[in-house]
């Protein structure tokens, strides 16, 4: 399915269970008139982390239909923009262009912790939408 003017971006972490969810999840929220989000996982967790679910709601934004999904769980679809959240390599993931954010993984962390790398995420969310929102009203049919 094709998305005209709108930029397919791949949110990418290590187990699909907290940055890469949260923000496809604000993605979807915040950029859905200029981005089509999705997001996977390099070795995907059994299910999306609670308190990162629990965290997203305080924005009212709802995972629960959310889960981990692996990277070649894609198949060969290709995006506009990886945003790698992995910390690692993803030279082997199909795309025009790659992104890194070094966003911590909260996992292991306290639930104020997910909050705190909620909003860091959310902030770097924003930033892309705002950046393809321009790049859009100019005419610009670049990448981010």
């Amino acid at each position: 399915m094709t998305h005209p003017g709108k930029k397919k971006i791949l949110f990418v972490c290590i187990g699909n269970s907290c940055r890469s969810q949260m923000a496809e999840g604000f993605a979807r929220a915040y950029g859905s008139d200029v981005l089509v989000a999705a997001s996977a996982g390099l070795m995907p967790a059994a299910i999306v982390a609670p308190n990162t679910a629990r965290a997203m709601l305080e924005k009212n934004i709802i995972l629960r239909d959310h889960f981990p999904k692996h990277i070649r769980q894609l198949g060969r679809a290709r995006f506009d923009l990886i945003v790698n959240m992995s910390g690692l390599d993803l030279e082997t993931v199909p795309g025009d262009s790659q992104i890194s954010w070094a966003v911590a993984d909260p996992i292991c962390e306290t639930y104020e912790r997910h909050c705190e790398i909620r909003d860091e995420i959310e902030c770097l969310v924003m930033n892309l939408i705002l950046s393809l929102r321009r790049k859009s009203s100019n005419g610009s049919d670049s990448s981010a």
